[in-house]
């Protein structure tokens, strides 16, 4: 199944079609065009004029009629302010994930548009301040060549088919093509994730998108879940990582970074609790701890971890094995360890 089964992109493309088209097209041949019905484009047609686009009937020759869509009113006529067209033209490199994919490059071309309408002046001013705005790219992925992967995942979104994948995970030495329900996508860090329900395993998961090597859509349907909304169900974890657990997390950040972690919305679950010294204690509830011990760990010693202990045990663990690769040999890991702690060094015998 291709990308024009789908039906908000097919839109897309009849649109653009039309708009593009002085004559327009027939109903016959947008049918050829698109590989659907009659039914279907004609549906599509009556979707378009309920929704407001300027689409206009042609009567020719021998009762041909072909549809037109007048470019200049295709889309709703919106009025911007000044400084949120400008805006919009500073933030245009900010799109990250999504370049290089069908959404990404109409987001960039409708940027293009509003620039357009600014002026050669505002144009000028943009251009000298578009240095002035930037976005690291340190850890973001590149989604260009992923595009018809992304299209795919949409299309079965969309339309609610099943989507075979193949699939590389982290640990895994060879990839393995199963199918999923797609139930979302959601970006992570700058990197896209599926969100969707795997059969084979009877659990929803998640996918890192650039591990997919192909995704085809088939034509089997797959029934969503009442009322699953992605942000929903990804609200216990502490980024991408799902777990199945309810616990409770307490860190005592020191004085150092208390103000950085006080900045910022880390859980939609977060309690920051200024202490007297300075220092802050931080309560989350969480369904998997993975995430924030790596988190944790990032402070450093500005970080402790209170509760629950698996996880303090956890921290202490990585903790005693980083030492080990810092040092040149067993007695000098033992003592800065224990020198560190005030404990018994974990790399000697008692």
């Amino acid at each position: 199944m291709t990308d024009v089964d789908n039906a908000l992109l097919r839109h897309l493309k009849i649109l653009r079609l039309l708009g593009s088209r002085r004559n327009g097209a027939t109903v016959k041949e947008l049918t050829e065009e698109f590989g659907v019905s009659t039914k279907t484009i004609r549906r599509d047609l009556e979707i378009f004029a309920a929704a407001g686009f300027a689409i206009s009937e042609n009567k020719e020759e021998r009762g041909r009629k072909s549809f037109v869509l007048d470019a200049r009113h295709a889309a709703p006529q919106v009025g911007f302010t000044f400084d949120e067209a400008l805006a919009l033209c500073l933030v245009r490199q900010l799109l990250g994930p999504l370049s290089g994919t069908l959404m990404g490059s109409a987001a960039r071309s409708a940027i293009a548009k509003v620039r357009a309408c600014l002026g050669r002046d505002v144009s000028r001013y943009i251009d000298k301040m578009l240095p002035r705005v930037h976005a690291t790219s340190i850890g973001v992925e590149d989604y260009a060549r992923k595009a018809e992967i992304i299209d795919q995942l949409l299309i079965g979104m969309e339309d609610r088919q099943v989507v075979f994948i193949t699939y590389q995970s982290q640990r895994a030495t060879e990839s393995v093509t199963y199918d999923v329900h797609p139930y979302g996508l959601t970006i992570h860090r700058g990197a896209l994730y599926l969100i969707g329900f795997a059969p084979q395993h009877d659990e929803i998961r998640h996918w890192k998108v650039s591990r997919i090597e192909a995704a085809e859509v088939d034509v089997m349907p797959f029934t969503m879940p009442t009322g699953f909304k992605v942000d929903e169900h990804l609200a216990g974890c502490f980024g991408i990582f799902h777990g199945k657990e309810d616990v409770h997390v307490k860190i005592r950040f020191s004085k150092t970074v208390a103000r950085q972690v006080s900045e910022a919305i880390w859980h939609p679950s977060q309690k920051l609790t200024p202490q007297p010294d300075g220092s802050l204690l931080a309560d989350f509830r969480l369904n998997s701890t993975v995430e924030v011990k790596q988190w944790v760990l990032s402070f450093g010693p500005q970080a402790e971890v209170l509760e629950p202990s698996e996880l303090r045990l956890e921290v202490r663990k990585e903790i005693a094995q980083m030492l080990l690769k810092y040092v040149n040999s067993e007695g000098s890991a033992g003592d800065s360890f224990a020198e560190a702690n005030g404990t018994h060094s974990p790399f000697r015998p008692r």
